[in-house]
């Protein structure tokens, strides 16, 4: 559980600065990432890769939402930290309803996901770049005392979970395995709504 009051040492304030400019890094790369991402994903018809990439959009409000958490006097603010943790929590729970109603969706309008190749360069970078980013937010986390904190740095991860579950599902849409990337969607929403409570709780900074 999140300590109710950070302790204000040299270590500490130099861990919020980190948050703070990793989560201002984080949203210049999730601009593009959610741009490119939802482009590819209506020119293929991909729900796991339109969400994905509205997941993007989703983990940028979780940024802006670290950013604002450690900016002036809200850095030594244990309410901040408060307000800031529930936000999180609500930016996973935003995206779990919308991936299973796009699933719903497609599935009745007969869409089938096709390759595409500005989805898997990507998604690809993706796969590569979030997890480093997401592991370095929960230690910051962690020493931070701040589920806000960590809870951005498990979107990242989850950002790359993703990733990692629509380039298999383009691919297996070539072998004619087309429920995959529905699946993937449907789990994901899952992993958001879990996570999304676990956030709520303050246990977010657990590893």
């Amino acid at each position: 559980m999140a300590q109710e009051r950070p302790v204000a040492s040299a270590e500490w304030l130099r861990a919020a600065r980190a948050a703070r400019t990793l989560s201002v890094v984080t949203l210049v790369w999730l601009g593009a990432e959610s741009t490119l991402g939802l482009a590819a994903g209506f020119a293929a018809h991909s729900v796991a890769l339109i969400g994905w990439g509205l997941a993007a959009l989703v983990e940028a409000a979780a940024s802006l939402i670290v950013v604002w958490r450690f900016t002036g006097a809200r850095t030594l603010s244990p309410s901040a930290e408060a307000t800031a943790r529930r936000a999180v929590a609500v930016s996973f729970w935003l995206l779990a309803p919308y991936l299973v109603l796009h699933v719903a969706h497609d599935l009745d309008a007969g869409h089938r996901a096709a390759p595409s190749v500005l989805g898997i360069v990507v998604t690809s970078l993706s796969l590569v770049g979030m997890p480093a980013l997401g592991l370095a937010k929960r230690r910051l986390g962690a020493r931070l005392a701040s589920a806000a904190t960590a809870g951005e740095g498990t979107q990242n991860l989850l950002c790359a979970v993703m990733a990692a579950g629509v380039l298999a599902g383009l691919w297996l849409n070539t072998l004619g395995w087309w429920w995959v990337d529905p699946l993937v969607a449907v789990v994901l929403a899952g992993i958001a709504a879990r996570e999304g409570t676990r956030v709520w709780r303050g246990h977010a900074c657990c590893h």
